[in-house]
């Protein structure tokens, strides 16, 4: 079976859970003997994979392809060619330029071609252009779906939605949308507008969908009017191949150290960690608390800490990756994960591997597939906070956590999720 996937993060160029979990379902997939080829808006370095293709937006030559795909049409009579694809039998550049202004509203192709090649401008980032960059993906979308050759689409979230809709709508294959995260879980009600349509315009023209967890399940039925039939939830993994003496790192025995690691947006709850850290530093002064990551909500996570007198318990590292992420877990003897509104969670499956105990939110999907983790509403700080202390000051009650954790997690890997998806495929290509 050979997949057209797209996506818009792949290690290491990565800023969250998305191209982690991007790269764990890409393995999962050819593990399972899928022929993959992955698409994103650029390749910045990344040299090719001997089993995952890799094929970046910006080195695909639209006007050549076009070329190409105006040759073959040339061979059929056009009245007979469904009207469902959306590229017209013109061909020269001014021409294809004339056709996507008039069915591309949201695009100035004459302002984006770089070269004479027909080459789109992409950087792969969440920047002031980051929605150009989705509409110019999703004709390059269209592009690739209708010169490839593959038997069916895989889009993960809003970003490739429309390049997923495109592919789709030019090659007639099926498409599978795979939501991570929505606009709800990123801002609450105070939601995009622009990001909701685009998620809700991807949903509703996916064949499938895929969910990471139950919890996103209800949101997309509850919130986007998505038939429930329609959804399948298939959990997130961790790569397991990891080793808590990797790094050469040892504890602190004569402190302990609680972490919280991820992006520093409402999302993921940092200002309830930090009061809850607050109540542990009142009763507990052997403690450090270590906020990792980067993100809107860091200047007044500072300057709260700061008013809270913890300069001496509290630290700040900024955005993390790599080996240094893999250090900060060894480093630590406790992982709190307070989000606000999860869609998963792959990080306290990280944590667990270097023997970390875990408390997460109720609000989360991670918590569906680790039935021992201790949960915590993540508005509860002070409960939080009593959970916390209760792991830090009691070293066994803390490693009966983490090995119940991991037992939990005995089923749980890539290749497992990669067979699910494959299900999935299976399903729409056998109907």
């Amino acid at each position: 079976m050979k997949v057209l996937m797209f996506g818009w993060e792949f290690p290491p160029f990565i800023s969250g859970g998305l191209g982690t979990a991007s790269y764990g379902i890409s393995k999962g997939l050819v593990n399972n003997h899928i022929d993959l080829t992955f698409v994103m808006p650029t390749r910045r370095g990344l040299s090719f994979d001997s089993e995952i293709n890799i094929l970046a937006a910006d080195e695909v030559h639209t006007i050549e392809r076009y070329n190409k795909i105006i040759k073959v049409l040339k061979k059929y009579d056009t009245k007979s060619i469904s009207k469902s694809f959306t590229i017209a039998p013109y061909f020269t550049k001014e021409d294809f330029i004339e056709y996507f202004n008039t069915h591309h509203d949201v695009v100035k192709i004459n302002k984006i071609f770089q070269t004479q090649k027909g080459l789109l401008k992409f950087t792969g980032n969440y920047g002031k252009n980051l929605m150009d960059e989705v509409y110019r993906y999703g004709i390059i979308g269209e592009i690739i779906g209708f010169g490839d050759d593959f038997d069916i689409i895989h889009a993960h979230d809003w970003l490739t939605f429309y390049a997923g809709v495109a592919a789709k709508r030019s090659s007639g294959k099926p498409l599978v949308a795979h939501v991570h995260a929505t606009e709800f879980d990123r801002s609450g009600e105070n939601v995009n507008q622009n990001v909701y349509d685009i998620e809700r315009y991807g949903m509703e023209n996916a064949d499938k969908i895929i969910a990471v967890s139950y919890f996103t399940k209800n949101i997309i039925v509850n919130r986007y009017g998505i038939d429930p039939e329609k959804v399948e939830v298939v959990h997130n993994a961790v790569d397991k191949n990891r080793r808590l003496d990797a790094y050469g790192v040892k504890k602190n025995v004569n402190e302990k150290l609680v972490l919280f690691l991820g992006r520093i947006t409402m999302q993921k709850g940092p200002d309830y960690f930090l009061e809850a850290a607050y109540r542990v530093y009142k009763k507990n002064k052997n403690v450090r608390f270590v906020m990792a990551g980067s993100g809107d909500m860091l200047p007044r996570m500072i300057t709260r800490m700061a008013s809270l007198r913890m300069l001496d318990r509290f630290h700040f590292t900024g955005f993390l990756k790599g080996i240094d992420v893999e250090r900060m877990y060894a480093l630590s003897d406790l992982y709190v994960m307070p989000s606000v509104s999860e869609p998963f969670g792959i990080a306290p499956f990280e944590a667990l591997l270097y023997d970390v105990p875990i408390i997460i939110s109720k609000q989360s999907g991670v918590a569906e597939v680790l039935k021992n983790a201790i949960k915590v509403d993540f508005w509860d700080v002070n409960k939080m906070a009593d959970m916390i202390l209760m792991l830090i000051e009691n070293d066994k009650i803390a490693r009966e956590v983490s090995e119940k954790c991991k037992d939990d997690m005995a089923n749980i890997g890539w290749d497992n999720a990669g067979h699910k998806i494959i299900n999935v495929y299976e399903s729409l290509l056998n109907n």
